[in-house]
């Protein structure tokens, strides 16, 4: 049976959702051109650990809790690239060092969800719908606002071969897994569009155009060659840097990307964690600054944020890596942010100070850094439609003006 989410096989293409009204695309790209305001959210699934991300070598106990695993102070052999004396990111990060400095680029501590879940799953399905403890519809589909006559078919727009929570709702949304493998059938094609276009469902009939306007798009972008723009070199991201490189064509296509979703996976280091971590951030690190590298001035007009489902604990354990805990950190990249600093309240590390005693306590719910994005970047200000339930604070201050 028909259902509003569909899949055509062998496309590397998957929509859910309905627009309420067609795309036409020349009209569209002429009155978005530079002028759209985009937010990409990175998922790190696995439970990153912040603690060595953005090590906090400052704090004694830092160093008494991970006597091998622990990232060394600036300036010793391999030693943390210090931030503001207290901070410092893991050696492996140096490539958004320069983003620090041109002050694009801001870590919040102690970030994380109320929840006290240690299931990745559980987690990662909290975070992702934006009410923790409830598994819904994705906060990145709600903070879209309603279709128009000039809205994308390409507006929310996940690189992966399944659309994750986070863009599943009523707002259309597309999952691409390759867009130079992505080809269309013709035959195929005709046959699934004569079904929806016969379906005598008019929202149905409204998901089908916009889906197949939105492979004609992919398709025809997908003959081409893409070169990166100033030097930028997404080579050494890994499958991360893959997925921004296909975010940034569609951006620089003026295809009327509003929102769109990657994640890196392969966090979830119990053990053996210096070196896996290493190629890891490796990786993670070049493909953000790859990305900020090769969208240039539009990043004016980009917000980027990172996150986790939760932290690792404060100790190390026997064999060399960490266990599930709670409190981590997010990062947020762009020429709106207000960067070069550390937000956040840090707890501390001593034993009193952390959560049961393990775990790194979260003092900014993760929806506060979210909702400052949401409604101070995409305009979306109706916050209890985006994070029911959540009542705002006192803003952090992450975006200029």
């Amino acid at each position: 049976m028909l259902t509003r989410r569909f899949f055509v096989k062998g496309s590397a293409l998957v929509m859910a959702g309905a627009g309420a009204v067609p795309f036409w695309l020349g009209r569209a790209a002429g009155a978005s051109q530079g002028k759209r305001k985009i937010l990409v959210a990175i998922f790190q699934r696995g439970a990153a650990d912040g603690l060595n991300v953005v090590a906090p070598f400052a704090e004694k106990r830092y160093a008494e809790l991970r006597p091998t695993i622990g990232v060394a102070a600036p300036g010793k052999p391999n030693g943390a690239i210090d931030l503001d004396g207290r901070f410092g990111l893991h050696p492996q990060l140096e490539p958004l060092k320069t983003l620090w400095d041109k002050g694009q680029l801001a870590i919040v501590e102690a970030t994380g969800s109320p929840d006290p879940s240690r299931s990745h799953f559980d987690a990662q399905d909290y975070m992702e719908s934006g009410t923790p403890g409830v598994k819904g519809d994705g906060w990145l589909n709600r903070a879209l606002g309603p279709p128009t006559a000039e809205t994308s078919p390409l507006r929310a727009i996940a690189m992966g071969a399944q659309l994750p929570r986070t863009l599943r709702g009523d707002r259309s949304a597309i999952a691409v897994a390759d867009m130079q493998q992505f080809r269309m059938n013709d035959d195929t094609a005709s046959i699934i569009e004569s079904m929806y276009a016969t379906s005598g469902d008019k929202q149905l009939e409204g998901a089908g155009k916009d889906a197949f306007a939105a492979m004609k798009m992919i398709e025809t972008m997908s003959r081409g060659q893409y070169t990166p723009a100033n030097g930028a070199q997404y080579n050494q991201g890994g499958e991360l840097g893959r997925s921004l490189q296909q975010v940034a064509r569609l951006i620089k296509a003026d295809a009327g990307v509003e929102a769109a979703f990657a994640e890196i996976g392969g966090w979830d280091h119990h053990q053996n964690e210096p070196a896996q971590m290493s190629n890891l951030l490796r990786q993670f690190g070049f493909a953000l600054a790859a990305f900020s590298q090769d969208m240039g001035d539009r990043m004016e007009d980009i917000v980027l944020v990172t996150m986790s489902e939760f932290g690792r604990t404060a100790q190390e354990n026997g064999d060399s890596g960490t266990d599930h805990g709670h409190g981590d950190l997010m990062m947020v990249l762009g020429g709106a942010v207000r960067g070069g600093k550390v937000y956040g309240n840090w707890p501390g590390l001593e034993k009193e100070q952390l959560y049961e005693g393990r775990d790194l306590a979260v003092t900014t719910d993760f929806r506060a850094v979210l909702s400052e994005l949401v409604s101070g970047h995409l305009g979306q200000k109706d916050l209890g439609q985006v994070f029911p339930g959540y009542r705002c604070g006192e803003p952090l201050g992450l975006l200029r003006g």
